[in-house]
């Protein structure tokens, strides 16, 4: 115990934390209106005084098109007052505050987003059922400011960190990924080419951080399906955000379009998910073909680490390990291969106080028995914990936990 780096500050550009721990950029579905909630401030409070070092509001949409749920931040002036109060009260409690700031691109609705949904390349995003609209090259440049303004918005706020939301199939993923981009213009076709919004993004965002903000960007080292992005060519990308003055890299992978559970591991609990849904055809529609449309992938404790350590062997840059962290033993090992923090979400949902519970107990090891009841609620209401619901969950909700986690 006596060696293990935890519990020692690390520095990100301008920002030095208490210790190497990051609330991951989870989706809490907790802003009714796009703004932010007591819910939402009394969560990240929590994560905060349990000892995270730095807590991640979640995916903040740089302009209303870029809004994938109704119950998601938009960054605009409106709403900073309220995520001031929210910097506040997670600063009282001695962490410092981040906000991941994104474009969900072609996965939104009309019905989200104001809009017809737009991404690198045209076409229909099957899971809104939409049609989606490339956008012009006269339009990226102002989409790109649009981030910038965004960081500045997020220093009003009181926010010490920015992460930059370039992995997961959303926009920036969408213009990087062969697959998602069909473009015959300078953005498509080449590698260097499809890099150039990125590229494009990270000027903006980096004037607009000066000297004060740390800039983030969580990345994918692997799309995680046939025709993604693989490992030549991410190394690439993280190679060009390394040289774009980046201050560190989150390494995680999958598309939530087409490889939700290589995101996350384990199985999506299709019951649960549909329980909370509103839309009747989306409902049956998802209860029928669930299994199909969102293949489990197993989980393993850090199950990115193998592919995060040749990124590791390659970068300088401060890099950020996320995925399937629960105990202490294993953050320790994380550290130890040379990563400079370590993001958790679901652990620290399960408990917020877990990393001052890893300070006393060198095995501290988190309840999380990877049943993804969390994730599968989110797209509805809360992100919750069904071992923390006030309400008694439905028999058949509680047989598909049990039997979900007595795979794991």
């Amino acid at each position: 115990m006596g060696n293990s780096k935890l519990f020692t500050p690390v520095t990100f550009g301008p920002l030095t934390l208490r210790n190497r721990t990051i609330r991951s950029a989870a989706f809490e579905s907790m802003c009714p209106g796009n703004a932010p909630s007591d819910m939402l401030l009394d969560y990240h409070r929590s994560v905060a005084a349990g000892g995270i070092g730095m807590t991640t509001v979640a995916y903040a949409a740089v302009t209303r098109s870029g809004l994938s749920f109704d119950r998601q931040l938009w960054m605009r002036p409106e709403i900073i007052p309220g995520l001031r109060e929210l910097t506040d009260a997670i600063h009282a409690e001695g962490a410092a505050a981040g906000i991941q700031l994104g474009h969900c691109g072609n996965m939104s609705h009309k019905s989200i987003c104001g809009c017809t949904p737009v991404g690198a390349s045209g076409g229909f995003n099957l899971y809104s059922p939409t049609f989606v609209r490339g956008l012009r090259a006269d339009e990226l440049p102002e989409m790109a400011r649009a981030y910038g303004r965004s960081v500045n918005l997020a220093r009003e706020a009181g926010f010490d960190a920015v992460e930059i939301h370039a992995g997961h199939g959303y926009l920036i993923s969408q213009f990087l990924s062969p697959s998602t981009n069909h473009r015959k213009d300078e953005f498509g076709g080449s590698l260097q080419n499809r890099m150039r919004f990125m590229d494009m993004v990270m000027e903006e965002v980096m004037k607009a951080a000066g000297s004060d903000m740390a800039v983030l960007v969580k990345m994918n080292m692997r799309d995680g399906f046939r025709g993604g992005m693989e490992m030549d060519e991410t190394m690439q990308v993280a190679k060009r955000l390394e040289q774009s003055g980046a201050h560190g890299l989150v390494l995680s992978g999958g598309f939530v379009s087409k490889a939700p559970m290589y995101v996350m591991r384990g199985e999506m609990p299709i019951r649960s998910m549909t329980h909370y849904m509103t839309c009747w055809w989306l409902k049956y529609g998802v209860r029928m073909a669930g299994k199909w449309m969102i293949p489990a992938v197993p989980f393993k404790e850090a199950y990115f680490l193998e592919d995060a350590l040749k990124f590791r062997a390659e970068l300088k840059m401060p890099l950020i390990y996320v995925g399937g962290l629960v105990s202490r033993s294993k953050i320790d090992e994380v550290l130890d291969d040379g990563f400079d923090a370590v993001q958790m979400a679901r652990a620290l949902l399960n408990e917020p106080g877990f990393v001052n519970r890893m300070r006393d107990e060198e095995n501290a090891r988190c309840n999380c028995r990877h049943s993804n009841y969390c994730i599968a609620r989110m797209y509805s209401i809360e992100m919750a914990c069904h071992q923390h619901l006030g309400e008694e969950l439905p028999a058949c909700l509680k047989r598909e936990i049990e039997r979900i986690e007595a795979k794991g």
